[in-house]
């Protein structure tokens, strides 16, 4: 290889990784400002759906949408979990809590990954590190919703079990994702979850009557700008972005998006929302992010969420 091609693939990797901690660390401050505004199911709904036939017919116009039944059948269910039970929390709850707090929250991913994976049929038992990770994550969330770290008024409680319960549908749905006996082609398989999870928060939407109670016209140019930014910058770019590195780079280096995206929400909440970032939140941030570290140094197996073969990613993105 010419040291020119050197240079270019090394600035594209370069690129890249700066693209997916800045678009996927940004996502909880555009959902947040997206809710705003409109209900955020409905929201949620209308964003993948776009995104999701978007990639679709240019899968399609390249000749690249075989699938089967199975596949439909597995990424239908896939998509219910990680964007009804996953994002959906999120962007309920964002109505409630500051983007830079559900980051935080949704940082200890990983750790109830490594928890359902051990439960999983044939799942192993983590090792002392990992436990170790697990209780100060644990530690570090407990922290983050104390009363004295806020300055007004403690975060809801409700919304706060719900960004927890994000976490638990996300990974139960990468896990089972993880499982699939034929697994679809990794950009076959993110649009196809898009669109049945768009279905299923359209549905659950409706079901709470958000289609009925939402007027856009009386959506903001913020919220609508949002929405806009979400769906191509976050949905699509970024998961194509998230599909490139895969491909080029180490599991273990592009998993570093679990730990970077958090501190990105945090300083962007601040920096644009003027968010509070108390003492107590650092300490609880360095907390949920050295679990992190810690958990994704000690173990073997990479994280469901971190391929892009089983599904789309996590939480707010």
């Amino acid at each position: 290889m010419s040291a020119s091609t050197q240079s270019t693939s090394r600035a594209s990797l370069v690129v890249a990784f700066a693209t997916i901690y800045l678009v996927w660390g940004s996502t909880y401050l555009g959902i947040r400002v997206a809710v705003q505004t409109r209900p955020p199911l409905v929201m949620a709904s209308m964003r993948f759906m776009l995104a999701g036939l978007l990639l679709l017919s240019a899968l399609r116009l390249r000749g690249a949408l075989g699938i089967t039944r199975r596949q439909l059948r597995d990424n239908a269910i896939v998509g219910t979990f990680l964007l009804l039970g996953g994002n959906g929390c999120v962007s309920w709850a964002e109505q409630y809590v500051n983007s830079g707090i559900a980051a935080l929250i949704i940082g200890v991913q990983p750790l109830i990954m490594v928890l359902t994976e051990w439960a999983w049929a044939g799942g192993k038992r983590p090792s002392l590190p990992v436990v170790m990770g697990l209780l100060l994550g644990f530690g570090g969330g407990a922290l983050l919703a104390a009363p004295w770290n806020h300055a007004e008024t403690p975060p809801p409680l409700f919304p706060l079990i719900a960004l927890v319960a994000a976490c638990v549908f996300w990974a139960f749905g990468s896990i089972y994702g993880r499982h699939a006996r034929e697994p679809a082609p990794p950009f076959v398989a993110s649009g196809l979850q898009m669109v049945f999870g768009s279905l299923a928060l359209g549905l659950v939407g409706a079901l709470r009557g958000e289609w009925t109670s939402w007027s856009p016209a009386a959506t903001s140019l913020a919220s609508w700008g949002a929405f806009v930014y979400l769906t191509l910058i976050g949905s699509i770019v970024g998961f194509t972005t998230f599909a490139w590195l895969m491909k080029n780079s180490t599991p273990a280096r592009v998993a570093t998006y679990a730990y970077v995206n958090p501190i990105v929400a945090v300083f962007l909440g601040w920096l644009i929302l003027r968010e509070p970032v108390g003492l107590g939140v650092v300490f609880a941030a360095v907390a949920i992010v050295a679990s992190v570290v810690l958990i994704s140094l000690c173990r073997r197996v990479p994280a469901a969420a971190s391929s892009p073969e089983r599904g789309c990613r996590n939480g707010a993105g």
